[in-house]
């Protein structure tokens, strides 16, 4: 039988949009790109498939570097995942008190936590790892929109539920923990580009057996133990632990000396500001490592660029192996 001209027209518009929405349907279940991963890059979202198909080096698109705030009030101890992080930095918060950012690159925990709550400072802070995937569970309304506006994906419990869970032996909000195999870009196989430097530590050095690094509400002290090849980490005056690994070590220590300014007027529940470090620019630091200490500076001059530390003299002081804990110390 014979079609008309003005049919064939109509059946071949119904074909096209039957196709067009059957193959929208089969990308959605596949996960909006292909990879199971979120598509899409509103509000600091994953990066565009384009974005992640022409990484610089041009090789497979390499997973994102990770980064979970982690509690450490009393009630958050012990935590959990702290040993898996390539570096720990310990940020100033409202009234004199620390908060914990655990950066992940080389390896992932099972699980990470208690997660809370983002910073002024992590915006600036993170940057130096790429476009990374910043884990919290809220921030003040004021730098939601700094957050939304950084070239960071952003993960919080509302955003991505099925990658967080709380656990029934602490009360909210200490118990909320990520488990980080489930966020953004973390199936690709390739691994993060290193975010430290190891290498053997330069002649010099002053024999360090302990450090102490004092916050006005937080005190850290960090001991060398041979036998562990690190630091042993106490806290508040107590050994701090993990829940995976026992006492927590680091193989290196860098106290970094920063400016703090005061943050977009956000205030505690007892009306003081969120302080704000700077860690673009330089300063003073003291590098622990291999029972040795090394007083020189620290350099960052642009977001975009990793901190790298150098002796009095200019010679560049590698990390050793380990985990790096960093501590943003007000100067």
């Amino acid at each position: 039988m014979a079609v008309s001209r003005p049919a064939f027209r109509l059946l071949a518009a119904v074909a096209v949009f039957l196709i067009a929405a059957l193959a929208a349907t089969l990308l959605l279940l596949r996960g909006g790109d292909g990879n199971g991963e979120d598509a899409g890059r509103g509000g600091g979202g994953e990066p565009t498939r384009s974005e992640r198909q022409k990484p610089e080096d041009g090789g497979p698109p390499r997973r994102p570097v990770v980064v979970v705030k982690i509690d450490n009030v009393e009630e958050a101890r012990p935590q959990t995942g702290l040993s898996a992080a390539d570096i720990v930095y310990v940020e100033p918060v409202e009234g004199g008190l620390t908060r914990l950012a655990a950066v992940y690159a080389s390896r992932l925990p099972e699980v990470a936590g208690p997660v809370r709550s983002a910073r002024e400072t992590d915006i600036a802070l993170v940057r130096q790892f790429g476009r990374p995937v910043l884990v919290y569970s809220g921030g003040a309304p004021e730098i939601e929109p700094l957050l939304r506006r950084a070239p960071i994906t952003l993960v919080t419990d509302k955003t991505r539920p099925g990658a967080y869970f709380r656990g029934n032996d602490r009360p909210i909000p200490h118990n909320l923990y990520v488990r980080p195999h489930r966020l953004p870009g973390q199936n690709r196989e390739r691994a993060p580009e290193p975010v430290t430097e190891s290498g053997a530590a330069p002649a010099g050095g002053t024999r360090t057996d302990t450090r102490t690094v004092d916050f006005r509400a937080a005190r850290y002290r960090f001991t060398w133990s041979p036998g562990d090849g690190g630091w042993r980490v106490s806290f508040d005056g107590a050994p701090l632990r993990t829940r995976e690994a026992g006492d927590v070590t680091a193989g290196t220590v860098v106290v970094q000396r920063v400016a703090v300014r005061e943050g977009r007027q956000v205030r505690d529940s007892g009306g003081q500001l969120s302080p704000v470090a700077v860690t673009v620019g330089r300063g003073e630091a003291t590098i622990l490592r291999d029972g040795r200490a090394f007083d020189g500076t620290w350099s960052r001059p642009s977001g975009g660029e990793k901190t790298t530390y150098r002796t009095g003299d200019g010679r560049r002081i590698p990390v050793g192996e380990g985990p790096v804990w960093v501590l943003l110390t007000p100067r």
